[in-house]
């Protein structure tokens, strides 16, 4: 349809008559091509679909298989960047499970101009998120991955003045691609602006982080950050100075993913983390501990010193006759009960019973708010914990269990017990799941 200047008449359409803000967020929910025929439709629409609050924000997610649907995600992709790439401020990139190096090529070139295309227009690029690449896969022959590296590098340093958020979790890379890239960031002005950082997975498993000096050195020149992302295998007691050095004005919370499969043998003295958390009295430490569930290495690591306001252990089908729950639940954990916000607990624990111990730690752990649980308990625990609350004596708002009964449906006495506690001030909320068959352990 050729645009042409309209008015609106008496009888005309009501979108004739929308106000432009209300128009834009109509445009808002479009695709690429619709809003490329709304464009059309007249010099207003296509106006307003000028806007830039309408090219502000963007995800590409590349499928990793030949797919028809998805074919022209490529070409979406460079076409949005010559169009409207000055006017982004989020964005987003998604390569999902690379099928073939022929894709892997595919996506590397799509990207080379893309970010070349956008180095070259936007000065206002403030979010970057580019996740799960896995660069340590077969599909990403080195010739493709440097490639792909060398743009993502140049693209960064031209980004670098304007960048606040950047996610690149599970890149894969070794420690000095990994630091390269990282020290794009700081390319202008030796001092990255960057304020929130994930690289959680960033660097490949079986990595030492921490026995690398490169990595502090990189580390020192974000000098803004308020929010890291990492692993356990990048934190040693030079990576807590370097905080405590370069980052204590502004630090206020640290996220630490401990995988079974990444080094987290290393001795970090409690005097480091002291040090750190005098320096920043306010610092939150979350950890996430994936397949590392044992009491032993969970003591290496959790050490009374460290300001913890989460923790989260997860390892549903670990089995082991002499592995026992108990130690964690009444040793460790209660340490931080003073700090403790939020608890995630799965584990298999059909040769033990903990639910004493687990209500013992609800009511030791004074501001613990956020408990969720997938084990084996009784429904008797969960009546407990409502009777704490019920009582003050807990303040917990938010418990998300699982619960593991041979019938469908809970009894009558049971239902009408958990209806009686859907009234209070703070609503307790809670998650009930069944399963029929107590061999098989419940699967998230």
């Amino acid at each position: 349809v050729p645009m042409e200047e309209t008015t609106a008449q008496p009888g005309q359409s009501c979108w004739a008559n929308l106000p432009e803000i209300s128009l834009a967020r109509v445009f808002w929910w479009l695709g690429d091509r619709d809003r490329a025929h709304a464009a059309l439709v007249c010099r207003h629409w296509n106006q307003v679909m000028m806007s830039p609050a309408l090219w502000k924000c963007r995800a590409f997610v590349f499928c990793g298989r030949p797919s028809k649907s998805r074919r022209s995600e490529f070409e979406s992709a460079l076409w949005y960047a010559r169009k409207f790439g000055k006017y982004l401020e989020e964005l987003e990139i998604r390569f999902v499970n690379p099928y073939s190096s022929f894709l892997a090529r595919k996506f590397q070139v799509t990207m080379r101009t893309f970010m070349a295309r956008l180095g070259n227009d936007n000065n206002r690029l403030r979010l970057l998120t580019i996740q799960h690449l896995d660069l340590d896969r077969v599909v990403w022959r080195n010739n493709i991955k440097n490639a792909f590296i060398k743009s993502l590098k140049f693209f960064l340093r031209r980004q670098s003045k304007s960048l606040e958020y950047v996610n690149l979790k599970g890149a894969r890379l070794n420690i000095e691609q990994g630091c390269s890239i990282l020290s794009s960031l700081s390319y202008l002005k030796n001092n990255s602006s960057v304020s929130e950082l994930n690289i959680e997975d960033f660097f490949s498993h079986h990595l030492a982080v921490y026995a690398n000096p490169l990595f502090c050195e990189t580390l020192a020149t974000f000098q803004n950050l308020v929010i890291l992302s990492l692993n356990y295998n990048c934190i040693s007691d030079d990576f807590l100075d370097t905080l405590c050095e370069h980052c204590s004005h502004t630090l206020r919370t640290i996220d630490i993913k401990c995988h079974i499969h990444d080094p987290h043998g290393q001795v970090v003295w409690g005097m480091s983390w002291a040090k750190l958390n005098k320096k920043i009295p306010n610092l939150k430490v979350n950890f996430y501990f994936d397949r590392v569930i044992k009491n032993d290495s969970l003591t290496r690591i959790l050490i009374a010193e460290i300001p913890i306001r989460s923790i989260s252990l997860r390892n549903c089908f670990f089995s082991d006759g002499d592995w026992t729950m108990k130690p964690t639940l009444t040793d460790l954990i209660p340490s931080y009960r003073h700090t403790l916000q939020r608890l995630t607990l799965e584990f298999n624990n059909r040769q033990e019973s903990v639910e004493n111990e687990l209500l013992q730690l609800v009511l030791l752990c004074e501001k613990l708010y956020f408990l969720k649980l997938w084990a084996f308990i009784n429904i008797t625990f969960i009546e407990k914990l409502l009777e704490y609350r019920q009582h003050g004596k807990t303040i917990l708002r938010t418990l998300k269990v699982r619960i593991l009964t041979k019938k469908l449906l809970l009894n009558k006495e049971h239902q009408t017990y958990f209806n009686n506690y859907k009234n209070f001030p703070e609503r307790l909320w809670y998650s009930l799941m069944y399963f029929t068959d107590e061999s098989a352990f419940p699967i998230i």
